[in-house]
């Protein structure tokens, strides 16, 4: 069955879900599977299985996504996809709506288990354990049987993972819990027990489900494969380099699983990086297809989302560029921007130090109009809006497209700046649909079709779970934390990537990434040993930054910090566009007004108020955020504390065997 009917008919599966609010264990009334009556026939297993899909494979949502909240159980803002915004959660992107309190260091121990704290939740859980602990009633043979609780295990191994990246260590349940289970007052299954039980359901997985390359499909042994490598990652750097935790010498096991793989998903000639050769701005092409990853010749995608706009669809574009102007506007950071290296594969500043670094020549600074993103990585501008640039096919771009009319272009519309304001919304004109917090917005995954966005709820759009490149990433760094990356490997990775990017390797050669010429990058170096308690050899600084660049406005980032125990990153300021004389000038209030010098047509945002809704810094740069409780100057706070989220109290009141994590707020013992 399509992925597409899966959710679907899921909503009809789901007749054993708990609702799990405020407490841990509060039953349905309308269950009706307690006596296991559910699994009579070979056809009950998939029906039942098909309400899990619905709640993992979340893609861009479903309907109206207005509320959405992190796969990984960090809050989501209330706009849009997960994977559009998610991002907001971390030092990727600001956020006019309110940086989250977590970030802003305002958050404390919640009473409940609720939508700003949504990590210790169990009615996926017990909904997958239902399915564990009854499916052996159907009489089909073993095969069978296998293949069908495999697609469970998948779901349960992703379900845990997630628990632990937010939590740290929870109890490991095997039962779908009732309010009279023992099980219900389990303390915290100890990390090496806890990651072993998870290894054992992807492994479980892997043996049985089919093996094939469908992408919207069932699950099946590629998908697995994916997911484990991408756990596997995740917790063989989090035990490097969270030495406290006494497991650094099992780091390398985890590592080389990920290695592993992620080695068997780039060697299948089935996968290829997605490129059009029509146009040459394929990379965000990829995030603006709209039908199935086969229609669309999309042989990146590992796990994908599809709609169909009729009877399943979604409301991403309205949020991502409607709403945009609003509450929901996001900025991109310099911090960002300085992250892209320059066409010649070097970085912005290639010697010196702080204060007096040696700028490459093809930097033009920050003095322009947004002239700091030209001659830089192709990915910059398919990612942040340049205006009056060429970020997509040269005619259609978000800085030149009026979504009131649907014109399009620099003739029809002129070239529209993105309005700047710290504001959380306002009584902006109509047509400016073109807001950010930093005058740098972001346009990664914006389509620029006007039948899409009045689809609403009904959009098309592919969300893209599992690709490729990821894959490509998480062996690249594998590799290289286990020092055995070769210049055979870069080739397989990260020059891939580049080179479909739009890197020119015959004009550039040293932009094809090789040990013997890793960049120097005095910028980031400076960075990494102020806030790191460990340094960083060059060749993964490199691969750390290509995964930033490459997987940016997809949800990894916060994640990333997390397990490199690099939360201080966090406190590096966040800065907007330098408001130059010249930028100041095209801030006056003027609207549709012809450039006297270009005799093009120009577009503005309302006239700023510098100081009330723009503010700078003593250099020149816009301060994001400014009037956001916790944020000093534009610079976050870190603390230690937040590297796991807290148990509510309450859990910790109905069970007095959970520890809470420490330096949050527990209850008396």
């Amino acid at each position: 069955m399509k992925l597409q009917n899966i959710f679907k008919t899921g909503l009809i599966a789901m007749v054993a879900l708990t609702a799990c609010n405020d407490d841990f264990m509060q039953q349905d009334p309308k269950d009706k599977m307690a006596d296991g009556t559910f699994f009579v026939k070979e056809a009950d297993l998939p029906l039942y299985l098909d309400g899990l899909y619905k709640m993992y494979i979340t893609g861009h949502g479903i309907e109206g996504t207005n509320v959405t909240s992190h796969d990984k159980g960090f809050h989501g803002v209330r706009a849009g996809s997960q994977i559009t915004y998610s991002d907001c959660f971390s030092d990727n992107a600001t956020y006019a709506g309110g940086i989250d309190g977590r970030l802003r260091g305002t958050f404390d121990t919640p009473t409940a288990t609720s939508t700003s704290c949504n990590s210790w939740t169990w009615d996926k859980l017990r909904s997958v354990n239902y399915f564990l602990n009854h499916y052996r009633e159907v009489d089909t043979d073993e095969e069978t049987l296998n293949k069908y609780a495999a697609e469970a295990y998948f779901f349960k191994a992703w379900d845990y993972y997630i628990k632990l990246v937010a939590v740290g260590e929870v109890p490991w349940f095997v039962t779908d819990l009732n309010i009279d289970s023992e099980e219900l007052y389990a303390p915290r299954t100890p990390r090496v027990q806890l990651v072993d039980s998870i290894m054992m359901c992807f492994d479980f997985a892997i043996k049985h489900l089919d093996e094939n390359n469908d992408s919207y499909n069932r699950v099946n042994k590629n998908m697995a494969r994916f997911l484990k490598a991408r756990f596997c990652l995740f917790e063989g750097t989090f035990r490097k380099y969270h030495r406290n935790l006494g497991l650094t010498d099992t780091a390398n096991d985890f590592l080389k699983e990920a290695r592993d793989m992620s080695d068997l998903i780039i060697s299948n000639p089935a996968y290829q990086l997605y490129h059009d050769p029509s146009i040459k701005n394929s990379y965000w092409k990829l995030f603006a297809l709209k039908q199935t990853p086969d229609a669309d010749g999309n042989k990146e995608a590992i796990l994908a989302r599809v709609y169909n706009g009729t009877n399943l669809g979604h409301d991403n574009q309205r949020y991502w560029e409607m709403n945009n102007h609003t509450r929901y506007a996001m900025g991109a950071t310099t911090a960002v921007l300085e992250e892209y290296l320059c066409e010649d594969g070097r970085p912005i500043y290639i010697g010196g130090g702080p204060g007096n670094y040696e700028v490459n020549p093809l930097f033009k600074g920050y003095d322009g109009l947004w002239e700091e993103m030209d001659n830089r990585d192709p990915r910059l501008c398919q990612t942040i809006a340049r205006p009056g640039g060429d970020p997509i096919t040269g005619t259609d771009n978000i800085t030149m497209y009026d979504p009131a009319t649907g014109k399009r272009g620099l003739d029809e519309v002129g070239i529209i700046y993105p309005m700047l304001t710290n504001d959380t919304g306002g009584a902006y004109p109509a047509k400016l649909y073109n807001s950010t917090t930093t005058g740098y917005r972001y346009m990664k995954h914006w389509i620029g079709d006007v039948d899409e966005r009045e689809a609403n709820p009904k959009g098309k759009q592919t969300a893209l779970m599992f690709r490729l490149a990821e894959a490509m990433l998480i062996y690249a760094e594998a590799r290289a934390e286990l020092n055995e990356i070769t210049n055979e490997d870069l080739d397989r990775t990260i020059n891939k990537l580049r080179e479909r990017a739009g890197f020119d390797f015959a004009k550039y050669p040293d932009a094809r990434l090789q040990l013997n010429n890793v960049p120097s990058d005095p910028r980031l170096d400076a960075i990494y040993a102020e806030k790191l308690d460990y340094s960083v050899p060059g060749i993964l600084r490199e691969i750390r930054r290509e995964r930033r660049v490459e997987l940016i406005i997809e949800g990894f980032r916060y994640e990333d910090l997390m397990r490199w125990k690099a939360g201080k990153l966090f406190t590096v300021p966040l800065r907007g566009v330098k408001m130059t004389e010249e930028k100041i000038a095209l801030y006056n209030g003027r609207i549709d007004e012809v450039n006297p010098v270009t005799g093009i047509k120009e577009t503005a945002s309302p006239e700023i108020q510098l100081g009330n809704n723009v503010v700078l810094d003593e250099e020149g740069f816009i301060i994001p955020c400014v009037r956001q409780v916790g944020i000093d100057n534009g610079t976050l706070p870190w603390d230690d504390r937040r590297y796991y989220y807290p148990i509510p109290l309450r859990e910790l009141q109905l069970n007095p065997n959970l520890i809470q994590n420490p330096g949050w707020k527990d209850i008396p013992r």
